[in-house]
């Protein structure tokens, strides 16, 4: 795959959060490939900086599961399995039902109103079809439920699985078919919400996640059975 992706400076920003800012992009949208090998030289002669921001991005990106350490061999982006998909959903399904039940209780006028305006935000950005205006538009979506359960604990937890949940929201978006689904699914949840009625607000935030795990799994399968007959020479 031929890399596009060039830092972006940021007055506001040191240079390691541009450096980190700048590859985990290019390994979200796909830039970099799953399985291929991030060389630090190469990188810092693409990006025009020294190796130190290169290696602090890296260890970051290690962290938030996006880049494996293999031994004797360095740094690799990290694959997309079906393990990791579930492991990140099962903690995603149960922690997004209790964020609704705490919405459904504790949300104000004002932030189911706020609800709103981020589904027409979603919706509009469906329409204008960028893959990660949508993926961005969906979180912050879901951001407002997740503030709006007032419980500072939970939102830190979310937030902190927000990124490895971020690679499979995207990978779920790419399907353009799945994209008016995602629009009913959030009004579902909406409309839940502002009845607040909790067991029907919660079956939809779980049929959300349920569809996201079972599209991308699907294509998580697709890509290893064409991986191998690529390994082989043939098309």
């Amino acid at each position: 795959m031929e890399n596009n992706f060039k830092v972006n400076m940021n007055e506001y920003l040191p240079l390691r959060d541009v450096v980190f800012n700048t590859l985990r992009q290019a390994i979200l949208k796909g830039e970099l490939a799953p399985g291929e090998r991030l060389m630090e030289i190469q990188l810092a002669e693409k990006l025009g900086v020294s190796r130190t921001p290169i290696r602090e991005a890296i260890r970051k990106l290690e962290l938030e599961g996006l880049v494996l350490m293999i031994p004797r061999k360095g740094a690799e982006v990290a694959k997309i399995s079906e393990k990791s998909l579930r492991d990140v959903l099962e903690v995603r399904r149960s922690l997004e039902e209790l964020a609704i039940e705490l919405a459904c209780q504790r949300m104000t006028d004002e932030e189911i109103e706020q609800l709103g305006e981020r589904q027409n935000d979603f919706k509009n950005a469906i329409n204008k079809g960028n893959a990660m205006n949508i993926a961005e538009t969906d979180e912050a979506f879901h951001d407002v439920i997740y503030l709006g359960t007032g419980n500072d604990k939970l939102v830190q937890i979310l937030n902190n699985l927000r990124e490895q949940m971020y690679r499979y929201r995207l990978e779920y978006i790419k399907d353009e078919d799945k994209r008016q689904i995602l629009i009913v699914e959030h009004e579902h949840i909406l409309a839940a919400i502002k009845a607040h009625n909790i067991a029907e607000a919660k079956n939809a935030a779980r049929e959300h996640i349920d569809n996201q795990e079972i599209t991308v799994s699907k294509n998580i399968k697709e890509q290893e059975d064409i991986m191998p007959v690529r390994g082989r020479g043939r098309r």
